[in-house]
This record gives C-alpha cells, structure tokens and sequence, in this order.
C-alpha cells in the first residue's frame, strides 16, 4: 500500500512550484512538504522537511511506544509524520494562530463527507450575501483589489454564520485561511513577509479558490485515512520553556527546529492572516498578540521588552558560556552605535540563549534515559559578529544534564554575497543530543 506521505497529487491552482532537487535534501526547509498531503493545506516558511522527520522516527523509535516531542511544534509537520508513522507525539506551539493552524491539520481524521457538506454550505450562503461596508486593518485594503475583498468578506461571514465549532467548521476556516496569500494581489518576500507595493500577476478568484482548497483537503484526508486510522497526536498551546503538560521522563525523541537567532519576526510573518481574522489591527498589535509568547528571536522583541544586557548576561542559565556570549554581546553593543537603525542585537543574542537553556532545562526533564534530541539549528552574524548557535546550545544541553552532543553540517549559508552587507560564511545543521 501506499504510504501516506507518498500520495499522489491532484492538479490545483493554489500548488506551489515542486522544490528543486537540491533543496530536498535539506532538513531545514518546508518547500518539499508543499508536495505532501495535509502538510501543504499551509504553507508556513519556517518550517522543516517531513520527509527527514519521517527517516528520523523510523530509524529512532525502535520501541512502539516511544512517544516524539516537538517543542516548537509550528505548523505540526512532526506531530503529522508520527501519526503517519503510528507513533505517539506531543507539540508545543507558542505562536497562538500558528498553533490553531496545527491543530486544524491534526483534524485529518474527520469524515471526508461532512468536509465536502461544509465547503458547499459556506459557499452557497456566500453566493447569496449582499457587500457590506468593510473593517479591515490597512494592510488588507492594501493587499487586495475591491471584487475580492468584498468575495473574501462574504466567505469569511458565511463562515461565522455556518460555525458550530466542529471539527469540520475548523477545517473549513482553515481552507479560507489558505487561500488569502494566493487570493491576494500583493507579493510576499522570503519568508512570508507581505509586500503590498508588489503586485503578482496570478491571482485567485476566492470563490473558486475556497472549493479547490477544500477539493484538495478531502483528497489528502482520504489519503491519510487509507493508511493512518487514529491520531496519537497531542497539540500544547503553550512555551517550550516551561511546559508541566509534559510529563517527567515521558518522551524518547526530540525533534525540532527551534526559532534561529537571525532576526526572523515570527510574529510578523502571519500578520497578513491575523489582520484578517481581527485577530491583530496593526504591526504594533503584534506583540501583546503574539510575539510575547515566544522565544526572543527578534531585535523588535528585545527592543519592544526594554531588555537589559548586563542583567541578562548574569542569568546563571548562561554560566556554562558567559566569557563567550559577554565578548559577543558586548561587540554588539558597540557596532549597533555605528548603524542607523541601532538594532538591538545585543539584547536579543543574550535573551535568546537565556530562552534556550531553559528549554533544554525542560527538555532534559521530560526526556527518558537513552533518549535522544534533535535540533535543526542554524549559526548567526548580526551586524557581522559571528555567534556560534550550535556549539554554545550543545555547551547549555550538557550543562542541563544532557551527556553528549555533536553537529552535523547540512549545507553552507550566506555564501551569496551580491549585495549584502555582511560576509560572514554561515552554516545550517543538526545538533544531535544525548542524555
């Protein structure tokens, strides 16, 4: 039979372009996925590839009873390859939207039929509502032309009107929710940032776009269901550096990509959904909304918190690295004077590792003996100061009470120099940790 990460695609007009051959073989990227079932329902750029998760698990749950943990769970690609895998997984998502997105596609499981019903319910009280003056955030009004917003608007009342808080009513937000960015006219930068002065030249009918998704969603359920009959997946909307959920000596795997400490605003980059969903009214919604949930991986998140370096570097979290992190921070400290925007790099590096540790500090407690962690992880050169992110996080897993850790190099970043300010060689890889 066929696994279920190998099914056959059906043609569709909100598919992304097939990854090139290169870039299957790279563990921290999600491009690959866009090409599997229920893992392409949303395309979330800081993701990982299910096809590596899945040689993970097989190679490392020997026993049928190893239960996997990811504890920045994102759009649950872990947490989907271990039900494909028939083994138990635990998820931890701080982001509140980016979790309600895992928990729909953790829906798989729901009668195929009842999908089709909602989709053509939806649809048909849409086809029949009347525009309505419009309340959106600027950056919607910004990112679509009137004839679909006003389609987008009615699907989204349609919606509301037809919600009964079922699984089938999630699973229809979230085929709305997948079909803004291809509905939109704007363009979007790496790594999901909008860009409202760009225009696409393809752009969905959102009518039509709302039936392909849903089309598309019951084909990869019915896939799903051909090989998977249960779900052992459990979904904690909570902080990987402190997770009680979790119970002590209970997990024999970890897999995950933690946030890399290059400046990425998580946050930002599900702005353009949240905007829609009322969930945000501007940027500066952002961070009561979502980024203060999360590890502080972003300048804006350090300058926002009004962090302090000194008192953070004396954090005893830091001990096993502290001459290393105080040379790097405080070189961040004095090259921030020199550029315009003052970021605050400095602030962030620190935090960031602070954050860290106490994730390893919760991971080496919930993990059994013999277990193994993995993170896919990448190194870091704000400003130009290199920080060496694998080798000071394996230095904070040993001194939570890990044994042993190593690095594996994948593959060589920023290595393209064409006009960019900074040429430090940087590296991507899995940091393999033993307890």
């Amino acid at each position: 039979m066929t696994n279920a990460l190998q099914a056959p695609l059906i043609p569709s007009a909100l598919e992304d372009q097939p990854a090139t051959e290169g870039e299957n073989n790279y563990s921290g990227t999600f491009l690959s996925n866009m090409r599997l079932p229920v893992h392409r329902w949303f395309k979330y750029s800081a993701g990982f590839s299910a096809e590596w998760v899945q040689q993970t698990i097989q190679e490392r749950c020997v026993a049928s009873e190893t239960t996997v943990l990811d504890p920045f769970a994102g759009s649950g690609t872990t947490l989907l390859v271990a039900d494909s895998c028939g083994v138990s997984s635990i998820g931890i998502e701080a982001h509140p939207f980016v979790a309600t997105i895992a928990a729909t596609k953790l829906l798989w499981f729901t009668p195929v039929d009842n999908l089709r019903d909602k989709i053509q319910s939806i649809h048909h009280v849409a086809n029949n509502l009347q525009h309505e003056p419009l309340q959106y955030p600027s950056l919607i009004y910004n990112c679509f032309g009137d004839e679909s917003l006003h389609k987008l608007d009615k699907l989204r009342r349609a919606w509301l009107a037809e919600n009964d808080d079922s699984a089938v009513s999630q699973l229809a937000w979230l085929a709305l929710t997948s079909i803004l960015r291809p509905s939109s006219s704007a363009g979007t930068a790496q790594w999901q940032y909008i860009l409202p002065n760009k225009t696409k030249k393809v752009v969905a009918d959102p009518f039509d776009a709302f039936t392909l998704q849903g089309e598309l969603m019951r084909f990869d359920m019915r896939e799903f269901q051909r090989e998977v009959k249960v779900s052992k997946a459990k979904l904690i909307r909570g902080d990987a550096r402190e997770c009680p959920e979790v119970e002590d000596h209970s997990v024999g795997l970890v897999v995950t990509s933690p946030p890399y400490a290059n400046n990425y605003d998580y946050a930002d980059a599900m702005r353009f959904e949240m905007s829609f969903w009322g969930a945000v009214a501007s940027w500066g919604g952002l961070h009561e909304a979502a980024r203060r949930y999360l590890i502080r991986s972003s300048s804006q998140h350090a300058s926002i918190e009004k962090l302090q370096l000194e008192e953070l570097l004396a954090n005893s979290h830091l001990d096993p690295i502290r001459p290393a992190i105080t040379s790097v921070c405080h070189a961040l400290a004095e090259e921030r004077q020199h550029h315009g925007g003052k970021k605050h790099y400095h602030t962030m590096i620190a935090a960031y590792f602070v954050d860290l540790a106490r994730v390893w500090h919760e991971l080496h407690r919930v993990c059994t003996p013999n277990a193994t962690a993995c993170f896919v992880i990448g190194d870091s050169a704000p400003y130009g100061v290199y920080v060496p992110v694998d080798e000071w996080l394996g230095e904070l897993a040993l001194a939570a009470g890990f044994r042993s850790y190593r690095f594996e190099k994948l593959r060589d970043r920023n290595i393209k120099w064409k006009n960019r300010k900074h040429r430090v060689p940087l590296h991507e890889g899995r940091l393999w940790v033993e307890t």
